[in-house]
């Protein structure tokens, strides 16, 4: 990929890999768009934030060479869609099974904050990417930036989104009317993770219910929170 319609983000990414830090002298940064990674045919979508200054921007893959990045795959391994729990660069041996991890924006932001412009302008590579998993059963949201873009993704595959909007709560989950069931979970950045607002028994749960939805099982389930499962009345535009 080598987009440059946001130049925010063009410079940005640029600025960071020619000028590094000092752990990471020593690296040729990927500092381009960040493709999504992972198993062509999964049936589970992961969507996170966007690409860290210093993880995915420098090692050209998606959550790698990070805190962030560190837990999800750990995660990821624990829950049986990935062959090892480490993601160090992009020639580390790792593959994963059923299921896909890319980002709502594919540029580091300045801040880790892109703008609404910046990721409006981003979908159209988050849904050609999309329309390529034929498989999809459920997606993953890190986040409530990462929840609010599978909803418009749904809007802009065509899809009616229900209102009110299913709203954004860590372990929610809401089936949408393409039929694609959406869970929610904090971000595995460090202010979640070093606070204790995420515990990996909180993603855990996230990713083994992404699982047992990928498998079929608990179709007649409805999303939760706080440990309490409630129906969503869901009404489409």
């Amino acid at each position: 990929m080598r987009c440059r319609l946001c130049p925010r983000l063009v410079e940005h990414r640029t600025r960071v890999g020619r000028e590094r830090v000092a752990r990471f002298r020593d690296w040729t940064y990927w500092a381009r768009p960040v493709p999504g990674f992972g198993d062509p045919a999964a049936r589970v979508l992961i969507v996170g934030l966007a690409p860290a200054a210093h993880g995915g921007n420098r090692t050209g893959r998606i959550f790698t060479g990070d805190e962030s990045g560190n837990w999800l795959y750990a995660a990821l391994y624990r829950a049986g869609f990935a062959n090892q729990p480490t993601s160090v660069h992009r020639d580390d041996g790792l593959r994963l099974r059923d299921a896909w991890v890319t980002a709502a924006a594919r540029c580091a932001p300045p801040a880790n904050k892109p703008t609404r412009a910046e990721l409006d302008t981003c979908r159209r590579w988050l849904l050609a990417e999309v329309a390529l998993l034929w498989r999809l059963r459920v997606a993953v949201a890190l986040g409530r930036v990462a929840h609010d873009a599978v909803l418009a993704l749904e809007a802009a595959r065509g899809h009616a989104v229900a209102r009110p909007r299913p709203p954004f709560a860590h372990g929610a989950e809401h089936r949408l009317a393409s039929g694609l069931v959406l869970l929610c979970s904090y971000h595995p950045s460090q202010q979640n993770t070093f606070t204790g607002r995420l515990t990996r028994p909180m993603l855990d749960a996230v990713l083994g219910r992404a699982a047992a939805l990928a498998r079929g099982d608990g179709e007649g389930r409805s999303s939760s929170r706080a440990g309490r499962r409630v129906l969503t009345k869901t009404r489409y535009a």
